[in-house]
């Protein structure tokens, strides 16, 4: 859904992508393993059900930590690009991936072993910068947005949880109609949890 207001936010999101792909592997390696602390202590954390994660690129904070360390009855899918929404599929480490029209990494699956959003129990999404009142600001494709436009009407599950870099915690716009708010955000510092937080 780029617009108007995408153009306005474009020098944000350069800056918030510059300043996550300066943090050195260390702070990265780092990161990546507190943040799997942090998503495996929600209190909504499932513990079976398909949970979802994302192929961290541009300086993302990256989750292979959190999947390693899942509950055994959790099985861990990755997102892939289907019409003009998400679906998901599994996927364990050395399974056979493609890359999507954007070079990101997706499970090669046929088309009919996808699984729809409302199918996820918790969905871990990646996100160019968080506001104190779970806005997220992505790339501004709205792939997650329409994904799950059903959580502005309906209660999770799928619960849905940004994860970043503290340092991608930024004030930003109000937001948008369509724009679906987080129940959550984990970083390598803190659980910001934003379902009592009035928008």
């Amino acid at each position: 859904m780029p617009d108007e207001r995408d153009e306005l936010l474009r020098p944000l999101r350069l800056q918030l992508r510059q300043r996550r792909r300066e943090l050195v592997a260390a702070e990265r390696i780092n990161a990546a393993q507190r943040l799997a602390r942090h998503l495996l202590d929600l209190d909504f954390a499932p513990v079976t059900g398909h949970v979802a994660g994302y192929w961290a690129m541009d300086g993302e904070i990256a989750l292979h930590a959190w999947q390693l360390a899942l509950p055994p009855g959790c099985t861990y899918c990755l997102p892939v690009l289907a019409d003009d929404r998400l679906r998901f599929a599994s996927w364990r480490p050395g399974e056979a991936l493609v890359p999507n029209r954007f070079g990101i990494p997706e499970p090669a699956l046929e088309r009919g072993a996808l699984l729809d959003a409302g199918q996820m129990q918790l969905v871990v999404m990646p996100l160019v910068g968080f506001d104190t009142h779970g806005h997220r600001l992505g790339m501004g494709g709205g792939w997650y947005d329409r994904t799950f436009a059903t959580r502005l009407q309906h209660p999770a599950p799928p619960w849905l949880v940004g994860a970043a870099f503290e340092l991608q915690r930024a004030e930003l716009p109000a937001p948008a109609g369509w724009d679906v708010p987080l129940d959550a955000v984990c970083t390598e510092a803190a659980i910001h949890d934003f379902r009592k937080v009035e928008s």
